[in-house]
């Protein structure tokens, strides 16, 4: 099969994509067709947290599909129940939602803020302030969400209730809101698809006193940056701060689909029967997956993402034609003096898949990657940005 001229003639055309099929690999490094190697520096998107074809993972995955794959949320089952606690265990949380992805989890966490501030300040209290630069996801309401104008130009009317303010500006958050009913206040700690920016601490520190002191909800999104991407097991745990929710997804399963709403103690009894659902949320079989993943993802790993991030900013911040390195941990991107989109090009010639984020190049690497394997991706980096 002619996989490119297949794809064209029966795949949507909502995907850009590169002139590489991949056929198989083994932990950061990728082979396609031709059998050409790749070493993996975008993992999915950040979502083969441990790289492709982990054992550890494949046990688990097949150890549950061979148990049962699926069961309605009407029954227990096992691995939904050992992640949840694991999850609460390691964030600080009460209590988990779980749905598909990212974009769910965002749903889940808007209807969370929006139920709490109903029935503790009324059902004007609505709004969700958001910070320009930010993604939360494409359907109609993480859309209206994402403070991104290009995004929202094609599906107007989007959802109602969202006002966007500029990232570390204290004043206008605090603008916001006074002028505002605020149900809940939403954002990215390392802002992702925004240009991989990490907020300032004092800021991130002044908004979560800011909800506090104002009872509003406050939602950190780690679609991207949690499950040890950036060096703590969430982000906001570099922060020292504790949200009342968080929405993850991406690296929780290591390559299935699934998405959460961690619960902290204000909110964590905010969903009644019948508030919420979904169907295929806490599917057995990718939450046994997520449990291979969360449970190893320890001190000691963290540290080594800690390393490894330290070494990348050291020696591509130092590399001929890379003007800036930003970004926290494994989630990095690369400010460079030609276009983003010509790096990666030549990445991909010389045998290194990266990503973009606006004018960046974004690095988002296994969080297990060998140190080998990372040195000789960020050698062929820095080459290609001279």
């Amino acid at each position: 099969m002619d996989i490119f001229s297949t794809d064209q003639k029966y795949i949507a055309s909502t995907y850009k994509r590169f002139p590489v099929a991949i056929s198989h690999g083994k932990g950061s490094e990728v082979w396609d067709f031709d059998g050409k190697r790749y070493i993996d520096m975008g993992s999915g998107i950040g979502v083969t947290a441990f790289g492709i074809a982990d054992e550890i993972w494949q046990q688990a995955v097949t150890e549950q599909i061979g148990k049962v794959q699926h069961m309605s949320n009407l029954y227990y089952t096992e691995p939904c129940v050992k992640l949840a606690k694991l999850l609460c265990e390691k964030s600080g949380m009460k209590k988990v939602f779980f749905g598909n992805s990212g974009a769910e989890a965002n749903e889940g966490a808007i209807k969370a803020a929006r139920k709490y501030a109903a029935e503790k300040k009324g059902s004007d209290y609505y709004t969700i302030i958001t910070l320009e630069n930010s993604f939360h996801g494409r359907t109609l309401t993480t859309l209206a969400a994402t403070g991104q104008e290009h995004f929202h130009q094609l599906f107007q009317p989007l959802t109602p209730g969202f006002i966007h303010v500029p990232a570390n500006d204290l004043d206008a958050m605090k603008k916001a809101v006074g002028e505002h009913k605020i149900a809940g206040i939403m954002m990215e700690v390392i802002q992702g698809e925004g240009g991989v920016k990490a907020l300032d601490e004092a800021y991130v520190k002044a908004v979560a006193e800011l909800c506090s002191s104002e009872d509003i909800v406050l939602i950190i999104d780690e679609v991207q940056s949690g499950n040890g991407r950036s060096g703590a097991m969430y982000a906001y745990q570099n922060y020292g701060i504790l949200p009342d929710v968080v929405s993850t997804a991406k690296g929780l399963a290591g390559g299935l689909p699934i998405g959460a709403v961690l619960l902290g103690e204000k909110v964590q009894n905010i969903f009644s029967y019948g508030d919420h659902g979904s169907t295929f949320g806490g599917n057995p079989v990718s939450c046994a997956a997520a449990v291979s993943i969360v449970e190893r993802i320890d001190d000691a790993l963290l540290a080594e993402v800690r390393e490894k991030s330290a070494y990348l900013f050291e020696t591509l911040g130092k590399a001929e034609g890379i003007r800036e390195v930003s970004g926290m941990g494994l989630m990095i991107g690369l400010t460079t003096e030609k276009p983003a989109g010509e790096v990666l090009a030549e990445c991909m010639k010389r045998g290194v898949l990266c990503l973009t984020a606006k004018d960046k190049l974004r690095l988002l690497p296994a969080i297990n990657i060998p140190m080998p394997v990372l040195k000789e991706a960020a050698e062929i980096i820095a080459e290609a940005c001279r």
